[in-house]
């Protein structure tokens, strides 16, 4: 006798009860690891590979909920991507150098760095108290014991980071972890310089640049953000030399009067055309400037004449050098105004006795401290620009509010320092950057609108060198005169061969170690790079572009970039540009563009504003998976409110999957295809979701494949399906084998596609439940190696006569369940009889669903079925409805219901 195949089931009662999510993350977490889960093979060809272009996390301070927001989209696409067979290369790196780690590392340790203070070697400092940063002066520390302690917090910052992203479930390849400070990124960044230099993008000039006076250092236009500061327009007379006539300019920077070079109007305003030629006179100082039309002048703006400075903001710069107008440079780079002296090279003046006399108090002041002095000294009439006219200061200041430029990591509004900076030639590239811009596919696409924006709005070349000290260093040496000033128009650059460098350390070829900073000799550079200069690389770091041509090609350029929308004018906007300059090549293909999360009072979560919220406690107390489906339900480039409610309803579908898992995989019977109508219609109703949620990904939408699959779930496989079948799949009712074994058949093949359509969005449910029985059936170790569900799986079910039967046959179930609810039963107690009213072509449409709606709503007794021609197509009605009295039920309880 041949023994019949039985289906391989779970004992329930040897499972917890409840799904217990820390414990299960742990494992599972180090399963994948242990089994190489998520292993890229470098032996693939690029046609099976899917690189991502991770973003590396600035490793200063905390993750928040906002990161995991983001970076569970990625993974929520890779995870989809590697089950499609695709082989992922999916990095994770740390951007551990640039400013926010310095400021990190001053508050922690409360220190400041000087170069001139002489190493400690062994140098080993506690965290500060509080209460120190307050009250205590910080400790001067040498640049390398600077560097030592940056390095000692970011590395401890990286495991944090690390542990936190893999409690999240992300599925990286951690054998290719990298820091932008490590010694594989300084040399490739260090090589772009070089071959950016070669190319002829590159140069080096002394002029005003936008610089942060706290964190003394340029900045670039794309770190720049505008904010909302009080001010006050003073109005201030200044007089016309030789005339007798006065003319009132408006300003919200009075205390810059020391630094006034000219004045300018709009040539077509015929309030100031008679004086355009002439020499004003400003009030205190009594400098002689000239007055010139320009274009660029607002006529509606304050009294439509303008005192020209150097330097109050961008416009200045671009008077100064348009007519050739003398630097007249008072701040200093600590935001403090300098020494200067009237009557001397270009600080010209009428009566320098008089100005210097009014400048001396000013000098050290701040620019808040210096506006307030300057604002007194125009109240008094000596200091008119013309005896006689009375106080300079017309009227008390009109106050008002602008918009301030700010670095955006800094406290204290920009100001233009002339400087000597590194650029990269890219405002004369405009038209090839929105051409490459235009050639990778944005996710959403109005993503790309951001992106030609801010390069049609750009205003010059990308300033490259910072004045700070945790960085990479330029390759760059000078050589000395015999006077020992630096010849900056000679550089002297490393070889590739030498890569990387540190030229305060290192000499330059041709010189030795004894030459440094000697007359005849050279001197290092002591700039280091913007930090997007290396991150805007983050595709050839992972590629070992210029190190090996094999490898780059496999993985150059990669498919998807992520990242959120507020650096599209910095990371995506410099690295489509590092990728055009060095290669003529865009970096990727893709580009998906997350939100951000707001918090109740719709503003950006962020650590400068204080709102942010720490994920620890909410994986602890929802699961990982509920954290992540919260992340997966926003779409791509929306801003979502962070809403707790959210995460209750992952937590409760994963407790629904946990659950529903167990019921399906304890069901046993001997196996037979799936032959009842009501699976047919149940698995190609499931096709369809397959279909709909492979489209949503492909077109980088989750979010709409995690809605689609989650209703299916919810409304047709466990509210539905699983209710109509679960008693035939238990052989009740008469059900024969082959009955049973399709019903079991359909529910095994329904919940492993679900599970499969769930796993990119709640790995660890689905791999645990997938682990009971599917690893073994398939020789999958893992849901996350498992094929994602496609037309194959329901290859061996035909078709079913009728689509809608599922759609029917839980109509009628709901019809009677309802019917019950007003009776004041609950769905489970039993119905002695039935009858069912529907039209001619519906009862017939039901009939072979029958039996499994009459066991799901317990209708053991007579049941009847009544035409009712009046009724639409597919609506049921419940003509009677008779209940068992049971012992439980009260005296009052209506027991039968007739229409």
């Amino acid at each position: 006798m041949t023994t019949k195949k039985t289906f391989r089931t779970i004992d329930p009662a040897t499972l917890p009860k409840h799904f217990d999510s820390p414990v299960a993350e742990q494992r599972l977490a180090d399963a994948w690891e242990a089994d190489g889960t998520y292993r890229y093979d470098p032996s693939r060809p690029r046609e099976e590979t899917f690189v991502v272009d991770t973003p590396p996390p600035t490793a200063s301070g905390s993750l928040h909920i906002g990161h995991v927001f983001s970076y569970t989209h990625t993974d929520v696409i890779v995870r989809q991507r590697r089950m499609l067979g695709f082989n992922i290369f999916y990095p994770m790196g740390w951007d551990d150098n640039g400013l926010p780690t310095e400021r990190r590392v001053q508050n922690y340790f409360h220190v400041r760095t000087d170069v001139r203070t002489p190493y400690e070697r062994g140098l080993s400092l506690p965290q500060a108290a509080p209460e120190a940063l307050k009250k205590e002066q910080p400790r001067i520390v040498s640049r390398p014991n600077f560097i030592e302690l940056c390095h000692k917090v970011t590395r401890e910052d990286e495991q944090v980071f690390k542990a936190l992203f893999r409690r999240v479930g992300l599925s990286v390849d951690w054998q290719y972890e990298y820091a932008t400070i490590d010694d594989h990124c300084r040399r490739t960044a260090q090589l772009s310089f070089l071959d950016l230099h070669e190319k002829g993008h590159l140069y080096s000039v002394f002029a005003p640049t936008m610089w942060d006076v706290d964190f003394q250092t340029a900045v670039a236009q794309a770190e720049v953000e505008d904010r909302p500061q009080s001010g006050a327009f003073h109005d201030i007379a200044f007089a016309v030399e030789g005339t007798g006539e006065q003319l009132v300019i408006a300003t919200t920077r009075p205390e810059l009067l020391a630094a006034c070079v000219g004045v300018t109007a709009h040539p077509e305003d015929p309030r100031y055309q008679h004086l355009f030629g002439k020499t004003a006179l400003t009030p205190i100082f009594r400098a002689p400037v000239p007055i010139f039309p320009s274009t660029l002048v607002d006529r509606e703006k304050g009294t439509g004449i303008l005192m020209v400075c150097t330097f109050g903001d961008a416009t200045d710069v671009i008077w100064w050098r348009e007519q050739k107008l003398p630097l007249r440079q008072m701040l200093g780079k600590n935001g403090r105004l300098l020494p200067v002296t009237f009557g001397e090279g270009d600080f010209q003046s009428r009566d320098p006795a008089a100005a210097n006399a009014a400048y001396a108090p000013l000098q050290g002041k701040g620019v808040k401290q210096a506006r307030a002095a300057v604002v007194e000294l125009l109240r008094r009439e000596e200091h008119a620009a013309a005896p006689g006219a009375g106080p300079a200061l017309r009227g008390e200041p009109k106050p008002i509010e602008r918009a301030v430029k700010f670095f955006e990591k800094g406290d204290q509004p920009l100001e233009f320092v002339p400087t000597r900076q590194w650029f990269v030639r890219l405002a004369d590239k405009k038209e090839k950057l929105l051409e490459f811009g235009d050639k990778i596919a944005w996710h959403p696409d109005f993503m790309r609108l951001r992106y030609r924006n801010w390069t049609e709005g750009l205003q010059g070349d990308w300033c490259i060198s910072r004045q700070r000290y945790f960085g990479v260093q330029f390759p760059v040496w000078y050589p000395l005169d015999a006077e020992g000033n630096p010849d900056h128009g000679r550089p002297l650059l490393a070889t590739r061969e030498m890569l990387p460098v540190d030229p305060t350390v290192d000499v330059p070829p041709g010189y030795d170690a004894s030459q440094r900073d000697k007359p005849g000799g050279f001197t290092a550079e002591s700039d280091v790079f913007d930090t997007w200069f290396t991150s805007s690389l983050t595709p050839q770091i992972s590629s070992h572009w210029g190190l090996d041509a094999g490898r780059h090609a496999r993985l150059f350029p990669a498919d998807l970039r992520p990242q959120a929308h507020d650096i599209i004018r910095t990371w995506a906007f410099y690295t489509i540009a590092k990728a055009m300059l060095h290669e003529a090549s865009v970096p990727w293909h893709h580009i998906a563009i997350s939100g951000w999360i707001l918090d109740p009072d719709r503003k950006k979560m962020s650590k400068s504003k204080g709102n942010v919220v720490t994920p620890m406690h909410l994986l602890d107390n929802y699961s990982s998976d509920a954290v992540r489906y919260w992340s997966a339900s926003a779409r791509l480039g929306t801003d979502t409110a962070f809403d707790e409610k959210v995460l209750k309803i992952g937590k409760r579908l994963v407790t629904k999957i946990w659950n529903a898992g167990k019921y399906v995989l304890s069901q046993s019977a001997e196996v037979h295809p799936i032959s009842e109508e009501l699976d047919r219609a149940f698995l190609h109703k499931l096709s369809a979701v397959v279909a709909d949620a492979t489209r949503s990904f492909e077109a980088q939408e989750f979010a709409a494949a995690l809605e689609r699959t989650e209703d299916f779930f919810w409304r047709w496989f466990t509210d539905a399906y699983l209710e109509l079948a679960k008693a035939r799949a238990r052989g009740e009712g008469g059900a024969g084998d082959a009955a049973r074994g399709s019903a079991v058949a359909a529910l095994r093949l329904g919940l492993s596609v679900l599970l499969r359509l769930f796993a990119p969005v709640l790995p660890y449910i689905t791999d645990e439940v997938w682990a009971w029985v599917y690893a073994e059936e398939t020789g999958q170790r893992s849901i996350h190696r498992a094929k994602w569900p496609a037309a194959g799986d329901f290859a061996e079910v035909a078709a079913p006569a009728d689509a809608g039967l599922l759609e029917l046959a839980a109509a009628a179930m709901a019809a009677v369940n309802k019917r019950k609810s007003e009776l004041g039963a609950s769905v489970g107690r039993v119905v002695t009889d039935l009858a069912l009213g529907a039209n001619a072509a519906t009862l017939a449409r039901l009939k072979p669903a029958l039996g499994d709606v009459l066991a799901a709503v317990r209708a053991g007794g007579a049941h009847e079925l009544v035409e009712r021609a009046e009724l639409a197509d597919g609506e049921v009605q419940v003509v009677r409805c008779e209940l068992e009295v049971t012992a439980a039920a009260g005296a009052g309880e209506a027991a039968a219901a007739t229409e």
